[in-house]
């Protein structure tokens, strides 16, 4: 609108709550429109005009109707202070619509002209009050509430001063208009901004405002009212580019979202207030699911510190809270610099619905034929523009991640195509969610954009020396990890689990993971002959299940392949993420390493304590890694996580590790006097097997000094004492492979 209008219409809305600068801020009901005609051509001014909303009268009391007769009459004596027409409404929708009745009918009675705009003291008439109320009731507002002249502003351009602190009657005394009821203005000075506005005082107002406008139409001022403030009909979608700047002042979050909420409602709740194109960002956690907020992007600050207000107003049954954020948060949610997603919603008008949950293999003709089968028995709602109506999200390397999103032309193809929530494509069961074009940028940049496996830094300057800031880049997995074995599980429990990978294990290569209370916890290291057997051992055993010989327990076991410097990090106390990069695991989000939690500043010193083993027997028992596990010793320099320092080290004789595998009666720490001894018998009480067998079993053990001494059962058997074969060993060690026996020393 660039020419004056030919009537402007001065309005006060009041409320059942608080009034002034927090009109609208509680959320409380419309009561009362006030509002008068002037007539800018002829500079006159038309009737006074009330309309009260009361609720219908069958539901208020005796007492109330009885109050609202005597007001009523007051109104009626009091013609001369108070309104020229009072009109009633039941509710909000008849009093908008009785509102845009009255006006169109008084502008067509004067015949002066055909334009009309309406006129309020500041914005939170219009947009504060009027607006966010019919959009939680779902009322249609009529045409005329969508512009409005914003007095405060047009008054300052002729009066430079701050917006905040002008009001209707600094005005007036700027422009010497004298008010008419002097005891207006000491119920203006005692009135409190949390009161509800008293009937007389929105008269009057509207009747002040009124002189006003006549006073900016007249010499020397001849104002001319011509850009109103303009109300958004509806939110508008679009994308926006990381490189583009975003204000601070223009962004606020919102917090505690129904889960189900789109773009739409948050522009909804915001109603009356002007978000800018594509503004509306739903955040999403990390498992790619909306996490209940959202990020805003207003037109301007004014706007920005009116959504402010609405802090904790409703959205359904929920609460919402509303604070300041920064544009680089925006950016970071709804910036994205993708073509194809920039092509995919440059289509306007269009409603965006994300699929979640897809088979890898899924196609374009798949996904058509779900929403539009060609049996007919099921609702049909079209993808709109056919296959440029899809995007399916993948990995940088190509490879689907099972999400999707799809365009229809309008809200009733969405509702339709959201009916099939949860049904079957493939073997699969599909989900389907209301998405918007700032979700679909940031569920792009995760997948796209993010590293799979974190890297670390490059160096700062080339000419600085180099450093190996990761492990070396050829890495061995000639390692297994295995994941969420029984509590109860021993060692003969693994072995039978591995089955014909047994003869794979090396010597004394079987780690159980213990945790700070020196419990099994669930995770086992098991170093192989090669990283073939390894990998051949994981892709058949894999989630497979184990049975405990020594308890009712059975689990499916997890089963990586994993290389010794990883086995090293958590055996030295470490972590490994549960994510961890597997061959067949369609999980591929990085090896989590993280440093073992003991590892403490150079300036600290531990005790010394007496070692778990004597060092020979732990570098004869344990090569090479007992060196490593028992031996405590600097790290080498240029680790990823372990800085070089010479007096970092490690507490070998707190809860990490497990030593290597060995039998359950032995225990998991073995007595150091058993293998100081140089030599021993054993007992196998209940042996079964012939001497042939026997040798067979025991050929594992450290034999070589001395040969088997085997008392056979025959001979026992002759001798009648009925005792069991003895066996002679120069030391006691463990077995890697194969089947224990109950050994006893003597």
């Amino acid at each position: 609108m660039t020419a004056q209008v030919d009537y402007l219409v001065v309005v006060c809305a009041a409320t059942s709550g608080a009034g002034g600068e927090l009109l609208g801020s509680d959320e409380k009901e419309l009561a009362r429109l006030v509002w008068q005609q002037v007539d800018v051509n002829n500079k006159k001014l038309g009737k006074v005009n009330e309309l009260l909303i009361k609720a219908d009268v069958s539901d208020l009391t005796d007492e109330k109707k009885e109050e609202d007769l005597v007001e009523e009459l007051v109104e009626e004596e009091e013609n001369v202070s108070g309104p020229d027409c009072v009109f009633t409404a039941k509710n909000l929708e008849t009093a908008l619509n009785t509102f845009h009745l009255q006006l169109t009918n008084e502008v067509n009675s004067a015949g002066a002209g055909t334009s009309v705009c309406l006129c309020t003291d500041g914005q939170l008439h219009i947009r504060q009050v009027i607006h966010p109320e019919a959009a939680s009731k779902s009322i249609l507002i009529p045409d005329c509430f969508y512009s409005f002249f914003d007095l405060r502003k047009e008054f300052k351009t002729h009066f430079p001063s701050d917006l905040g602190a002008l009001d209707v009657y600094a005005m007036a005394e700027s422009l010497n208009i004298p008010i008419e009821a002097p005891a207006m203005c000491s119920s203006l000075d005692t009135l409190d901004p949390l009161a509800i506005m008293p009937p007389q005082v929105a008269v009057q107002t509207v009747r002040l405002m009124a002189q006003i406008v006549l006073s900016l139409l007249s010499e020397p001022f001849c104002h001319t009212f011509s850009n109103p403030e303009r109300v958004n009909e509806k939110f508008e979608t679009g994308t926006c580019s990381k490189t583009e700047k975003v204000s601070d002042s223009t962004v606020i979050r919102a917090r505690g979202l129904p889960w189900q909420s789109s773009d739409q409602d948050i522009a909804r709740f915001f109603s009356g207030l002007n978000i800018a194109r594509g503004g509306a960002a739903l955040c999403l956690n990390a498992q790619g699911r909306r996490n209940g907020e959202a990020l805003v992007r207003f037109v301007s600050e004014e706007h920005r510190d009116l959504a402010l207000q609405r802090h904790k107003h409703h959205m359904g049954n929920r609460y919402i809270e509303v604070y300041k954020a920064t544009g680089e948060d925006f950016l970071k949610i709804a910036g994205g610099t993708s073509n194809e997603v920039a092509v995919f919603l440059s289509r306007e008008d269009q409603i965006i619905v994300r699929m979640r949950g897809l088979p890898f293999t899924a196609t374009h003709e798949q996904v058509l034929a779900f929403f539009s089968p060609e049996d007919g028995l099921k609702d049909t709602c079209p993808v709109s523009g056919g296959r440029d109506g899809i995007l399916f999200v993948r990995y940088p390397d190509g490879r689907p991640t099972g999400d999707a999103f799809v365009l229809f032309a309008c809200d009733e193809h969405a509702q339709c195509a959201l009916r099939k929530h949860k049904e079957i494509l493939g073997r699969r069961y599909i989900e389907l969610f209301k998405s918007t074009a700032a979700e679909v940028q940031q569920v792009l940049n995760r997948y796209s954009s993010a590293p799979l496996i974190p890297v670390g830094p490059a160096p700062l300057l080339s000419v600085l020396p180099t450093v190996s800031l990761l492990p070396p880049p050829i890495i061995v997995r000639d390692c297994l990890r295995l994941r969420g074995l029984p509590y109860s599980a021993s060692i003969e429990d693994i072995l039978a689990f591995l089955g014909e990978f047994t003869h794979d294990v090396r010597p004394h290569g079987v780690h159980m993971v213990l945790n700070q209370q020196g419990r099994p916890s669930g995770d086992c290291f098991i170093q192989m002959t090669s990283a073939e057997r390894a990998l051949s051992a994981s892709q058949q055993l894999h989630k497979h299940v184990m049975t405990c010989q020594h308890g009712p327990n059975s689990r499916y076991v997890e089963v990586f392949p994993c290389s010794a410097e990883e086995m090293g990090l958590v055996l030295m106390g470490g972590s490994l993420s549960h994510t961890h990069t597997h061959t067949h695991n369609r999980n591929r989000s990085g090896t989590g390493l993280s440093p073992p939690p003991c590892l403490s500043p150079p300036s600290y010193s531990f005790t010394p304590t007496a070692p778990v083993l004597p060092t020979e027997a732990a570098t004869a028992l344990y090569p090479p890694l007992g060196q490593m596990l028992l031996g405590p010793r600097a790290l080498p320099p240029g680790h990823a996580y372990y800085p070089s320092s010479g007096q970092l080290y490690m507490n070998y004789t707190a809860y990490y590790p497990s030593p290597p595998g060995s039998p359950t009666t032995v225990g998991f720490f073995p007595s150091p006097s058993a293998l100081s001894t140089p030599g021993g018998f054993l007992r196998m009480p209940g042996l079964t097997y012939n001497s042939k067998d026997l040798i067979s079993a025991m050929q594992g053990y450290q034999t070589a000094v001395e040969p088997v001494s085997v008392l056979s059962s025959s001979l026992l058997g002759q001798a009648g004492g009925g005792e069991p074969p003895v066996v002679s060993l120069p030391a006691l060690m463990t077995k890697p492979t194969g089947h224990y026996l109950d050994l006893s020393l003597l």
